[in-house]
């Protein structure tokens, strides 16, 4: 890489730590700027997932706050985070591009409804709730399983991953934004680590790369949580929608 490159690499890794903090979505910030400079999609992407772990973890501190209370929720979805993440990897390796770009628009499409919608739902579980219908601890098996699927995104391809998080666990937890913000932030960490180190030894990366996002990401990270956690749930969301639609133009495209 150039040295005007490596600046530009470098950037790119302090924005996507930012948004994948407060949003997600920070791949396609780093993704394009890596096949910028001469990487193939595949190493790209590779080294894309290795460099962006610091970020997540730093966001994950970051939002240390919020995640209080939330324990044994992380330790249940970090199951079906590890298992996605690896079936994620694998698929990236043994199938088409082609095969998940035909889905990934509208898996996206979905999340930003799901987003947008949030408060409605959420005022029609509370209704259900107080006409004595109990709600399923941690959202239940459905839940569970979305996030599952959704992990296996994620380590296919990590755009929007913590947008399809945030959506499905709108839908069925009652719970504030920025906690639930929280705990994407550290199943995205987990995705990341756990695809990661399965292309540690099936993949070629740029280790130049890697080290520029990784180190950009990280301070992203801090960054991003100090901002996004003093967002009202009402201008997060509309954040989160608005990158997220920028996101979808992009994918199409």
């Amino acid at each position: 890489m150039t040295p005007l490159e490596m600046l530009g690499v470098f950037a790119a890794g302090v924005g996507a730590g930012a948004m994948n903090a407060v949003v997600g979505s920070g791949t396609l910030v780093t993704f394009p700027v890596l096949l910028a400079t001469g990487l193939s999609p595949v190493t790209a992407t590779v080294s894309n997932a290795l460099g962006l772990i610091p970020g997540s973890i730093s966001g994950a501190i970051g939002y240390r706050r919020e995640l209080a209370g939330q324990g044994r929720r992380v330790r249940k979805f970090a199951v079906g985070a590890v298992l996605g993440g690896f079936c994620g990897a694998v698929l990236l390796l043994a199938l088409p591009a082609a095969a998940f770009e035909a889905i990934v628009p509208t898996l996206v499409g979905l999340a930003l409804l799901l987003v947008a919608l949030q408060p409605l739902i959420a005022k029609k579980v509370r209704d259900r709730r107080a006409e004595g219908h109990s709600a399923r601890p941690d959202g239940g098996r459905p839940l569970s399983a979305g996030l599952a699927l959704a992990s296996v995104y994620g380590g296919y391809f990590s755009a929007a991953q913590g947008i399809i998080y945030i959506s499905l666990m709108g839908l069925f937890l009652d719970e504030p934004l920025q906690r639930l913000n929280a705990v994407k932030n550290v199943l995205a960490a987990i995705v990341n680590t756990v695809a990661a180190a399965f292309f540690l030894f099936v993949a070629d990366f740029d280790w130049t790369a890697v080290a520029l996002i990784a180190a950009g990401s990280a301070l992203g990270g801090q960054l991003g949580a100090r901002t996004g956690r003093r967002f009202s749930p009402a201008v997060l969301r509309g954040l989160i929608v608005v990158i997220g639609t920028l996101a979808l133009v992009q994918l199409i495209g």
